[in-house]
């Protein structure tokens, strides 16, 4: 259990460069079992790297488990985040949602996430380089934001996203609120953020458009509802943490696939290939992607699980013991946290052949709707990530407009270093080239593996 109060905080928090299982995980497990206790920032903490004890955890949601996070997550989301609600107020936010990331949403929104990708892309391919993670990033928060509440960057005087930089720069941070540390930097980003938001929703009161045309106009409507369980400050921690969700997991993933993608020229050409065929089937190729070609992507989606599964940037997922509970030969005291850890079950050698190898034919023939024991990327049970086909939307459409109009080389960067959150801290820079040049940068003698297996 550690030290007393501190317990093993330090450890958990220390970084490290491993692909695999993260070694204060995995240290543990070979030395107590797949279930073990720690205590993390003065709490006792059940960590759970058993799928079926994880499967069991999911499914007993509102039962015998519920959501729950720390205090410090707590004071960095909100208190009325949707982490921390439960029963019909969360049922109902999640509804909500879901009218603006469900499927029906989606295959309308398909080809704004077209647009903006590829205008993006043609951008980058003007430029020496770019930083992928931060170009990426900004591409999804301009498309998110401009769904969500009509933000556009150039008709605020404060840039929205920069608050959220300076927020996640210390979301998974050892929670010291003083003056210079990543914490109190997490926690003054959120401050600002929620201001911006609060004055967009206070002046869309104050002119109500005529139809909804956001997200914001229905929290509007739903906030003047006689008997609504809606509160502004849910309505403000829901806004807040959409935005973050959306942009931050996605942009990650993006960059660790198209990382493992320069690293396998097979995989590329494969995806590559995938992505022509449907360019060649349609009768006009000018014309944009449709649902059913999306949905036709069978390798990409391939390729986007085992991008997820290796890449875990979600390192642990929260839970509340809500009364004494007896699972196998172990006790979980009432009250308890427990965290389940996806990484434990992704990259467990019994459950993935060679696990840390990015190989996205192990997906072939497999269809995965939802979570399963040895997979849960997007959780799990109730709490199901409702933005999981959006995220898998907006990496197929990029994907996809990028291995059919572009080849890429790796510049710099692309290390990687978890705390236990994913991170790129010296970036990852890479080139984009249109497909009808030859133009290779000079200011790189790397070995162009993606470049090559296009000539």
């Amino acid at each position: 259990m550690g030290l007393p109060l501190l317990g093993e905080t330090l450890q958990f928090f220390s970084p490290n460069t491993s692909s695999d299982i993260p070694p204060f995980i995995k240290e543990r497990m070979q030395r107590y079992g797949p279930v073990f206790r720690t205590n993390l920032v003065g709490r006792p903490v059940v960590v759970s790297t058993d799928p079926d004890f994880n499967y069991f955890i999911f499914q007993q949601e509102g039962n015998l488990f519920q959501s729950w996070y720390p205090d410090t997550f707590t004071e960095i989301f909100g208190q009325q985040n949707v982490g921390s609600l439960h029963g019909y107020m969360y049922k109902h936010l999640k509804n909500m949602v879901l009218n603006l990331f469900g499927p029906e949403s989606l295959k309308k929104m398909l080809s704004e996430v077209e647009q903006a990708a590829c205008k993006k892309l043609q951008l980058w391919s003007l430029q020496k380089t770019i930083e992928l993670k931060e170009a990426t990033a900004s591409m999804i928060f301009d498309l998110t934001a401009k769904k969500l509440i009509s933000y556009d960057p150039d008709s605020f005087s404060e840039n929205l996203r920069e608050n959220f930089v300076a927020f996640m720069q210390g979301l998974i941070s050892f929670p010291l609120n003083i003056p210079g540390t990543a914490y109190h930097r997490c926690l003054q980003g959120r401050k600002r953020a929620m201001k911006m938001l609060k004055n967009m929703l206070d002046e869309r009161r104050a002119t109500p458009r005529k139809r909804p045309s956001d997200f914001f106009d229905y929290v509007r409507e739903e906030l003047q509802k006689e008997g609504t369980l809606l509160t502004e400050a849910i309505a403000l921690d829901l806004m807040f943490v959409l935005l973050f969700a959306s942009y931050e997991t996605t942009s990650l993933a993006l960059t660790m696939a198209i990382k493992f993608l320069n690293d396998d020229p097979l995989a590329l050409k494969q995806l590559t290939e995938e992505h022509e065929t449907i360019l060649k089937n349609r009768e006009n190729v000018d014309l944009g992607l449709t649902w059913t070609e999306y949905k036709s992507m069978k390798f990409t989606f391939q390729v986007i699980n085992e991008t997820v599964r290796l890449a875990n940037i979600v390192p642990g997922i929260f839970r509340k013991a809500l009364r004494s509970i007896q699972f196998k030969e172990y006790t979980i005291p009432a009250g308890w946290a427990v965290i389940v850890c996806p990484p434990a079950v992704h990259l467990n050698p019994a459950k993935y052949e060679d696990p840390i190898a990015f190989n996205p034919w192990r997906w072939e023939g497999m269809e995965l709707n939802g979570a399963t024991k040895n997979f849960m990327a997007f959780g799990g049970g109730m709490r199901f990530c409702v933005g999981t086909e959006f995220t898998k939307v907006q990496m197929a459409v990029f994907l996809h407009s990028l291995v059919t109009k572009y080849r890429w080389q790796a510049i710099k960067g692309g290390n990687i270093v978890r705390t236990p959150g994913l991170q790129f801290p010296n970036g990852y820079h890479i080139q984009i080239m249109a497909k009808n040049t030859t133009h290779i940068s000079k200011s790189s003698d790397q070995k162009d593996i993606s470049f090559k297996a296009f000539l």
